[in-house]
């Protein structure tokens, strides 16, 4: 509330019905499915109420450990490099929110999917570029005078802590510090990552998932160029044989969706697969059928990989550490494909096991 009456009293808030409501810091539990953007942003919204509340905690707390943390953890948050670290994730993080919530979804709209890396790659590099460095610089620099968080001098020598220092190359500045150890080296990080999930391979079997969809309208569409693209990364899945099968197929599979009700509206590669099994299709379309199955086990398209890793986490907690790998898989296996495991009832499990003990003794 203090904050808030300061923050009136220069003109940095309007007052209005519904402004300026009360917040709070987002809990860990808030960010499971996305990143920590949100409790940044609310960190940085009520850094000077924190700051006071560290501050009493430090000079007002009787016991000895509670006035430790709140001096320590006042110091650090009150520091320029925290300063910079918590602005720099910010800046980073609201580059690739999108992307991250775009690839969480279960039904996965590919030609977005591949805008938002494109997209995501480019604004990273130019985050990277001294235009990009210098903007966020004074954003910082705007952010400490707002706090009174002092600015250290960047052409004098930075001094590591720790061993560290020892080893320490010659005119090591604090300004070569914070844009090549840091800020330069958390993107590069960054921009590895995207390349490494999303590499040569991964961006063109995309490209092909995103002419194949018939809601899009066939806009470039080459039978030519995906049998190319198939035989660079699928030549044990096709023989040279049925490369030109798939060639003609793809070209009677555009005619035939371009006509029917059935399939000209389909959005997403996993339909399309479903609708030629539904109407029969796969059967006369088998070689077309057997490229989606394949596109289909793309990462990307399901985000199945992140979804296990948070799944996991929430299942095997520290009471349930010594739970052994099969059991562990068999938990996953039900958590993860629960809209599959809802359609089981326990008399059809239970049945099952009857049928395969029986099964072993008439063995």
């Amino acid at each position: 509330m203090d904050e808030l009456a300061r923050l009136l009293a220069i003109d940095e808030l309007e007052t209005g019905q519904g402004a300026n409501q009360i917040c709070s810091l987002k809990r860990p539990g808030d960010t499971r499915w996305g990143s920590h953007l949100g409790s940044i942003a609310s960190l940085m919204d009520l850094f000077n109420p924190m700051s006071s509340v560290l501050q009493n905690l430090a000079f007002d707390s009787s016991a000895g450990a509670n006035h430790a943390d709140g001096d320590t953890a006042f110091n650090y948050l009150t520091s320029f490099e925290f300063v910079f670290v918590l602005l720099m994730m910010r800046e980073i993080m609201e580059i690739t929110e999108q992307l991250g919530q775009a690839l969480q979804k279960k039904t996965q709209d590919i030609v977005n999917a591949i805008r938002l890396v494109q997209s995501t790659k480019v604004l990273l590099d130019e985050m990277r570029l001294d235009v990009g460095w210098e903007n966020f610089i004074s954003g910082v620099v705007e952010f400490c005078l707002g706090h009174e968080i002092d600015i250290p001098d960047m052409e004098a020598t930075y001094i590591m802590r720790g061993g560290r220092a020892r080893r320490q190359p010659d005119h090591f500045t604090n300004d070569r510090y914070f844009r090549v150890e840091i800020f330069r080296a958390t993107i590069d990080t960054q921009l590895a990552e995207l390349n490494l999930k999303f590499n040569e391979k991964v961006m063109d079997l995309l490209s092909i998932s995103t002419t194949l969809i018939p809601k899009n309208g066939f806009p470039s569409f080459s039978a030519s160029e995906i049998c190319k693209v198939v035989e660079k990364y699928y030549p044990t899945d096709f023989n040279q044989q049925e490369k030109l099968r798939l060639e003609y197929q793809l070209k009677h599979f555009v005619v035939d969706a371009s006509n029917s009700e059935k399939l000209k509206n389909i959005a997403t590669i996993a339909e399309l697969c479903r609708c030629l099994v539904a109407t029969g299709r796969h059967r006369t379309s088998n070689m077309i059928d057997r490229l989606l199955r394949l596109l289909l086990t793309l990462p990307v398209s399901t985000a199945s990989a992140k979804r296990v890793f948070s799944i996991l986490k929430i299942t095997k907690t520290r009471l349930r550490n010594k739970m052994e790998d099969e059991f562990l898989a068999n938990n996953l296996v039900v958590h993860i494909e629960g809209e599959i495991a809802r359609d089981y009832s326990y008399e059809d499990i239970i049945t099952d096991f009857r049928n395969l003990k029986k099964r072993k003794v008439d063995f």
